[in-house]
């Protein structure tokens, strides 16, 4: 017999075959117990040492015993078990979307108002499901979903991006997102309840999210109020844009959920009047046929209750109200 082998390939039936015979005593008991004959169990068990590359039977008598070998065996067949039946509950739990992996794309104020929310969530009903975020603006977005680096994407509607009907992907509607005037306490504007954007048309202008989906938002419903914006200030995120309109370089439009929950010091933020003011609106898509896995069905949900939940309109009355 070989004392040790660099590679080690074992049938865990044949494991159970030298268990029983531990329990039974004797190759004819457990022939009996496995509903086999005496000769299969006597090839199983030299296979099995064959396999092992170690003796695990010794003549006692007019039968058999094991050997040290077998024993020691034996401790780690019981290891093996003990991870075979962690196997069987884990591939149970993820059919039930208790445990998984799902890779989620999302923009930085998304993530920060809606999917934040939702992993708290996640994380109370489900600790085992392992959900990974990545900061992706549309198309990568989509680029990502279709290449199946990310298992869902939180996105928004903007013009050349998939329609509804798209067939490449199952969409879920989380929520519209009011865009609201930024504006300096001191604005001739700022004490108003609202704000007509015709009233803004001589400002100097700051856009966030440059070549994003907002950018075209908040410059449709300039062009729709009858002016084109006096663009002077591009910058790539939020927090950027507001700090620029507390320092006096001009008015902007901010979606809600990009506005931290305690408010911007050096800034009011109003709604626009009329009855339909600029949004952008939020929803999640995933591939086609793919909405019911067991590890996605639940992250939807937690992404439409964060979305539903009465605390974004808190937080809007709250920023609004400053």
């Amino acid at each position: 017999m070989e004392p040790y082998r660099f590679s080690l390939t074992i049938d865990i039936r044949r494991l159970r075959v030298l268990r029983e015979l531990r329990e039974r005593g004797s190759v004819g008991a457990t022939a009996s117990a496995l509903n086999l004959t005496p000769s299969a169990i006597s090839q199983q068990l030299a296979a099995l040492s064959r396999e092992v590359g170690a003796p695990l039977l010794t003549p006692h008598g007019r039968g058999v015993r094991l050997t040290p070998q077998a024993h020691l065996l034996l401790e780690h067949a019981a290891a093996i078990d003990t991870q075979l039946e962690r196997a069987r509950t884990d591939l149970a739990a993820l059919d039930a979307g208790t445990v998984g992996r799902v890779n989620l794309g999302a923009f930085a104020s998304a993530i920060t108002g809606i999917v934040a929310p939702a992993l708290r969530r996640l994380r109370l009903e489900r600790p085992r499901l392992v959900v990974a975020v990545h900061e992706v603006e549309a198309p990568e977005c989509f680029t990502r979903l279709d290449a199946g680096d990310l298992a869902l994407a939180v996105t928004v509607d903007y013009p050349g991006g998939p329609h509804r009907t798209d067939p490449r992907y199952s969409r879920q509607e989380l929520l519209d997102d009011p865009m609201l005037v930024a504006l300096r306490p001191d604005h001739a504007r700022a004490g108003q309840a609202a704000v007509a954007l015709g009233d803004l048309a001589d400002q100097t202008w700051i856009v966030g999210a440059v070549r994003g989906p907002c950018q075209e938002v908040a410059c449709a419903a300039c062009t729709g109020a009858g002016f084109s914006p006096d663009v002077r200030h591009f910058v790539d995120n939020w927090e950027a844009a507001l700090a620029l309109v507390a320092s006096g370089c001009g008015v902007a439009l901010v979606p809600r959920l990009a506005v931290p929950a305690e408010g911007f010091a050096g800034i009011v933020l109003r709604p626009l009047s009329g009855a339909q003011g600029p949004s952008r609106h939020l929803y999640s898509a995933v591939r086609a046929g793919s909405a019911n896995h067991p590890s996605l069905a639940p992250v939807l949900a937690a992404l439409a209750w964060a979305s539903a939940s009465p605390r974004q309109a808190t937080k809007a009355n709250i920023l609004i109200s400053k």
